[in-house]
Order: C-alpha cells, then structure tokens, then sequence
C-alpha cells in the first residue's frame, strides 16, 4: 500500500548503527551471497509440530481488517494465535522495529515492508531468509517476474508479496472531450495535449507534477529503463542519476513544467484532492491502487473518469514502471520461525484470503491467479463508466520492466529529493541540475553511512 514520505532521522540512525553491526558480525546477515538457499528445507514432520503446537504470533500491519484473513489462517490453524498490531505505517512503523530490534525486545514475528525498504533491513540481517520454508520457494511462477525480483536475493527471499502498484494513467474523459484532446498513447502526444488542453481551458492543467513526490519521479524512471539505484547487500552501493533512461524524464518534466503546461502541487494535501474533484487536473499519473483511492477522494466525478495505460516513449511501446506496494516479512529473531512463515505465506497466496485481499480491502493483487481472477478483473465501477479498470492494471503489470533496485536508506532518498529536486519543481526551474545535486548528495550520504559507492 502506498503512502506519502516524510524524512525519518531515527531510521537513519539505525541503519548506520545497523551497518556497523553487519560488518563486525562478518557479513552474516540475509544479504550475504551464501544466504539464500543455505538453510535445510523445513520438513513435512517439522511444519505439522509447529502448526499444531499452541504458538503466540505478533503481526505489524497497517492494512485495515486484515484481521478477517488472520481470522481465516487460524480457524486453518487453530493452535495458532495471531496478536494484529497497528504499530504505525510506513516509516512510523519501521523506526518501532529498528528500536524493537536494537533493545532485543517487542519486535513482531511477522511485519508489512514496502518493497523498497527490504534493503534496509538485509544490512544488519534483520530479515529471515524464507526460501526453506514450506512451499515458500515454489512460489516463483505465481508472480510476474519483477515482483518476484523485488523480493528475493541470490536465492533467499525476503518477503511474501501483497500488493504492487504497476502505474497507468487515469483521465477525465468529459474534460478530455471538451478540450478535443484523445488519451495519449505516447509521451509526445501528451505533452502536445498538454498544450492544447491549456489552450482550450486555462484556468485548469492536465495534470499535476508534484514536488514532494520521489515515489512517483522513480516510478517514472523506472518505466524507461533506467536503474538509477543498487545495493550488493552488504556494503556497496549504486547510485547512477546521469543516465540518458533518468535524464530524459526529467528533462521531459522540465519541459512541461517551465512551460506551465501542468500544475505543481503537493500531492495528497487539500489543495490536491480539491484539484482532483474540481477540474484542476484532468488526469493523474497514477499507479494501481489509484483507482480505488480516486473513487473515495473524488466521490462528486463518478462515472467521469476513465483509466488508460501509461504513455510509451516509443509509439508500440509495453513499458511501465511500479509505484507503492508491499509484502509481508519475518522478523530474524522470530522465536516461532515455521508459523510466522506460514502466516505470510497462508494470508497473501491462499484463494479465499488472496481473493479478499483485492476485493474488499482492495489491495492491488501481486499472483497471476488474483489477476486472472474474474471476480477481481471483471469489476466494472460505475466510478470509471464501467470500464473494467482492474483489467486494464492487470495488463501494467506484465509490463513492468523486471530489473530494478532500491537503496539501503531510501527513507533519506525521499527526504533528499523533497529538499533538491522538490525547489527546482515548485520553482519551475532547473531540474536538471537539480537532478546532480540529488546525486551528489545521495552519494555523500552514503559514504557517511560507510557504504561503499560504485
């Protein structure tokens, strides 16, 4: 699930005492090379003891009832007691799990991470490699194959996927037709129905650029190709903004917002929603889990919306880039490794609770079986003329490009590009130069932080 980021000093102090700890320990962390696939498989006679054995879990979460699928795994399981805690979301929890972890004490067995953040938690081994478990390494073929890449590592895997945000585009189709402007199907053609919209309605945009969203820029990135960020897992990282994939997004945005040809408001403020509900912007480049978000934040426009795939750079092109999504991780120094394991795997790869997953707390589903789902793709909202939106996702979501990385510190990488990048787009400036601060600042960090950069 996606949320707003906010800087978090305390998180990156962790990570560098984190770091230290790593490299005096040896490098045994999950991240380590000979991590994945170490382990001895857990045995049929080991998983029925621990699934049968009365057991005390703890689940960090910010996903709203999920206790009805954890009341599902244990009526499957019902010597397994499953203690749900809301312990904040995004990066509120993870600075709760690092002090958790640091004091040797109160942390959960299972716990939500955002895909990026998964980085963060390999370097000081935090993560319980989940290869061994039961059915866990036979879930590969049930993912496209970047989400599988997103949560596995030289064998090892990190986390059961719950959710992803393959990005689209959702429009006004009314405010289109009034203007005489057509969806776009390629950058080019929207930029010049960014022009002609302007023309046609001056008091309005067709979208809006936002400053404070990094989330949404590396999204972007991430659908030309580019492979702006690396991490080895222990102490080396990658950080490569000067690429031409990274350079022509940015100076493609550059263009459009120094021309003010789209607006550049804080996303997720009232201004913000205001805009979507009022005609301030005619389309949100958006990613999967937008859709459902649209319909409670923009309640007066049903039935005026409409989704599309996200623009090509080349006419014909299949590419797009991912935006938010999350998965569910053990904790190392879980005391009950088989259970937690099977909690992760049993909520978010199971039909009944997969299924609900997507059609009642209508998280965007990872597994090809959820997308192929007809209860799940045929949805047809009256909010979007009954057009079959989760279809439309479904179809992103095998276009998105499979290699791509995150950092060790992402929470600074978000806070960085508020401080850099968010003045020179407020300011309709120069994002370019903009964009090498952000790396040279990026780099800086993370040799401060003592990782190594290549």
């Amino acid at each position: 699930m996606f949320f707003p980021r906010r800087p978090s000093i305390a998180l990156a102090a962790a990570l560098a005492s984190a770091l230290a700890l790593a490299a005096c320990s040896g490098g045994d962390g999950g991240g380590s090379d000979d991590g994945g696939g170490s382990a001895e498989p857990v045995s049929a006679d080991q998983f029925e003891e621990a699934m049968s054995t009365p057991t005390e879990l703890t689940f960090w979460t910010w996903v709203p009832d999920i206790e009805n699928q954890v009341a599902m795994f244990e009526e499957a399981y019902p010597e397994i007691d499953v203690n749900v805690v809301n312990a904040g979301q995004g990066l509120d929890q993870y600075t709760a799990l690092r002090t958790a972890l640091r004091a040797g004490q109160g942390a959960p067995d299972v716990v939500q991470i955002e895909y990026q953040y998964i980085s963060s938690f390999l370097v000081g081994g935090d993560l319980l490699d989940l290869s061994p478990y039961q059915g866990i390494s036979d879930l590969e073929s049930q993912y496209p194959e970047w989400v599988w890449e997103q949560v596995t590592r030289d064998g090892a895997v990190y986390g059961i996927p719950q959710d992803t945000g393959p990005m689209g585009l959702l429009y006004r189709d009314d405010l289109f037709a009034e203007a005489g402007v057509a969806p776009p199907t390629t950058w080019d053609e929207f930029a010049q129905a960014a022009r002609t919209y302007r023309e046609a309605k001056p008091d309005s945009y067709i979208t809006d650029f936002p400053p404070n969203q990094a989330g949404q820029m590396i999204g972007l990135m991430w659908a030309n190709g580019a492979q702006p960020f690396s991490y080895d897992g222990e102490e080396t990282v990658s950080i490569d903004l000067d690429t031409p994939e990274v350079t022509e997004v940015v100076e493609y945005w550059q263009g459009l917002v120094q021309d003010e040809l789209v607006a550049v408001d804080p996303d997720f403020t009232d201004q913000w929603y205001q805009g979507l509900s009022n005609g301030t912007y005619a389309t949100w480049v958006a990613a999967a889990w937008g859709p459902v978000f649209l319909q409670g934040s923009a309640e007066n426009t049903s039935g005026l919306w409409r989704a599309a795939q996200l623009p090509q750079w080349e006419a014909g092109g299949q590419s797009t880039g991912n935006w938010g999504g999350s998965t569910d991780a053990v904790v190392a120094s879980s005391a009950n490794p088989i259970a937690a394991a099977e909690l992760a795997r049993w909520i978010n790869v199971e039909p009944e609770p997969a299924l609900a997953l997507a059609t009642e707390q209508f998280l965007f589903p990872p597994s090809q079986s959820v997308l192929e789902d007809p209860a799940f793709i045929d949805a047809a909202p009256e909010f979007y003329g009954g057009q079959q939106v989760n279809q439309l996702f479904a179809e992103a979501s095998e276009q998105v490009n499979t290699d791509f990385g995150w950092l060790p510190f992402m929470d600074y990488v978000y806070s960085s590009y508020e401080d850099v990048m968010g003045p020179a787009i407020a300011d309709r400036g120069d994002m370019v130069g903009a964009l090498a601060q952000w790396e040279q600042q990026l780099e800086g960090y993370a040799e401060e932080q003592g990782f190594t950069v290549e």
